[in-house]
């Protein structure tokens, strides 16, 4: 595979760090890291230092909320929705790429077409660095959490769902 590091939605990824005060860091994987599984496996960590990153939308207003959570959890809506004062759900593919710029599988945590509000799942602050997409699914970028929040001016919370069914 050509190193999607030259990618324009990488190079994205990489002046919003840079902007944040972030040295980018960026890796190029061998392997695809679409799920938090894969880029686990590509990177010799363990899945609960993976950030997923998901989209969420809020019906009644149509804004999108960005949501990065431990790759060890599912992520529970109820809860999300608590948070945000109304429900959500997950809207399709074509409208993550109109609101973020990027594909799912490659949705980073920053350098998207509009300012997203972020939920942060607490439980990525049990690591002292987690591996966040870097806007394709061969390209990640490590920080430590507590980095993650301020760059994304991200909000902390319990994102975890305690039963199965959730996301």
């Amino acid at each position: 595979m050509t190193d999607p590091r030259g990618k324009a939605s990488v190079r994205r990824v990489a002046e919003a760090l840079e902007a944040a005060g972030v040295e980018a860091g960026i890796v190029a994987l061998n392997d695809t890291a679409r799920s938090a599984k894969e880029a686990a496996a590509a990177l010799g960590c363990g899945v609960g230092q993976i950030v997923k990153s998901l989209v969420f939308r809020i019906p009644e207003s149509g804004e999108a909320v960005l949501v990065l959570a431990s790759g060890a959890n599912q992520v529970d809506e109820r809860k999300v929705g608590t948070i945000l004062g109304a429900p959500v759900e997950r809207p399709d593919a074509r409208s993550v790429k109109a609101k973020t710029g990027f594909s799912i599988g490659g949705v980073p945590p920053v350098g998207h077409r509009e300012g997203l509000r972020t939920l942060v799942d607490r439980d990525l602050l049990l690591h002292g660095v987690v591996w966040s997409a870097a806007g394709h699914t061969h390209a990640v970028f490590p920080l430590p959490p507590g980095e993650l929040v301020r760059i994304t001016g991200g909000e902390v919370g319990d994102l975890r769902c305690e039963s199965a069914g959730a996301t």
